[in-house]
């Protein structure tokens, strides 16, 4: 079970002046390429003891202030973030031999931004925000369902839907990027950005597979 990857590889000359300028490059290839899901990501966190834990969500938006998603603050997730805001990202781009590693601090959007991305969320998603506890232990998924009903009941299709209090973004401001590309041999392109001090520089670094 063992793939051997073709691609013309990574070199320091390809790579664009910032980490942000790459992503999109990549993630534009990912698109054009029709990925399932090119935005998918793997949150990586950690609790105050250092136990880690993973999951798959959705980048929500993206620019040079970081990555964007969303979640029920309550989540282990948003509690975990809460002990110990330094998280990992990871892209993986399977059919293109690629993934992008993002390491960095997470913390809070402002309330106004998540506003805006939560109207543009679909009724049903709007609905689901308000009905899940998310990451807490439920009886059945009966008790769930019944929990949707009510809230599509108390906000129908069409009514404006309020933004829970318990629900919004996080932004992960980057002080690392890594751009993996699959080589032949398994001598693979590891080329990453690393932030120099609290500035906007940031100098590039290759890795061996």
């Amino acid at each position: 079970m063992r793939a051997h990857y073709k691609s013309e590889g990574l070199a320091e000359n390809d790579l664009a002046e910032g980490p942000f300028e790459q992503f999109a490059l990549w993630f534009a290839a990912a698109v054009a390429g029709e990925l399932h899901e090119p935005n998918a990501m793997v949150v990586s966190t950690a609790d105050a003891a250092g136990r880690p834990s993973s999951r798959s969500v959705l980048l929500k938006g993206y620019d040079t202030r970081g990555f964007v998603f969303y979640t029920n603050y309550g989540s282990r997730k948003a509690r975990e973030i809460a002990e110990n805001p330094h998280v990992s990202l990871l892209f993986p781009w399977y059919p293109l031999a690629r993934q992008i590693v993002v390491t960095g601090r997470a913390s809070r959007v402002d309330p106004e931004e998540t506003a805006v991305y939560f109207r543009s969320r679909p009724h049903g998603s709007q609905i689901g925000a308000w009905a899940s506890e998310q990451s807490t232990v439920v009886a059945s998924r009966a008790e769930l369902d019944a929990a949707y009903d009510r809230m599509a009941a108390r906000h129908p299709l069409g009514e404006p839907v309020p933004v829970p209090p318990h629900w919004g973004g996080f932004r992960v401001v980057p002080d690392m990027v890594e751009f993996w590309q699959g080589r032949a041999n398994r001598l693979h392109d590891r080329l990453r950005y690393v932030r120099d001090g609290e500035g906007e520089a940031w100098r590039v670094e290759r890795l061996c597979p």
